[in-house]
């Protein structure tokens, strides 16, 4: 699976073109399906870097790369996905997935 298509490369902002929105757009998923890993694409730099929130261990916002997405490997040589279905979506919605409400 291609994780980037041209059109999701056009439709991320630029890297840092977001830092002064209170809850920006998360605008695509990645997953791996051995684990619940999941990233979440903010910005992108065109090229391998990406800022999101990154669903592991313990939830953060923080920066990834395409490259280490593409190079991590789950049992029987399984890839990490992009979840096609993905629609566009709140960065405060998506923490209400993943972190415990007060």
């Amino acid at each position: 699976m291609k994780l980037i298509t041209e059109e999701l490369r056009k439709a991320l902002p630029a890297l840092y073109s977001q830092e002064n929105e209170k809850d920006p757009m998360v605008v695509c998923k990645f997953f791996a399906v051995w684990t619940s890993w999941k990233w979440y694409g903010i910005e992108f730099d065109g090229k391998d870097s990406f800022f999101g929130y990154v669903a592991g261990d313990y939830p953060e916002l923080g920066y990834f790369s395409l490259s280490e997405l593409q190079n991590l490997k789950g049992p029987m040589d399984l890839s990490i996905e992009r979840d096609m279905y993905f629609k566009p979506i709140r960065l405060s919605e998506i923490k209400k997935l993943h972190e415990p409400q007060e």
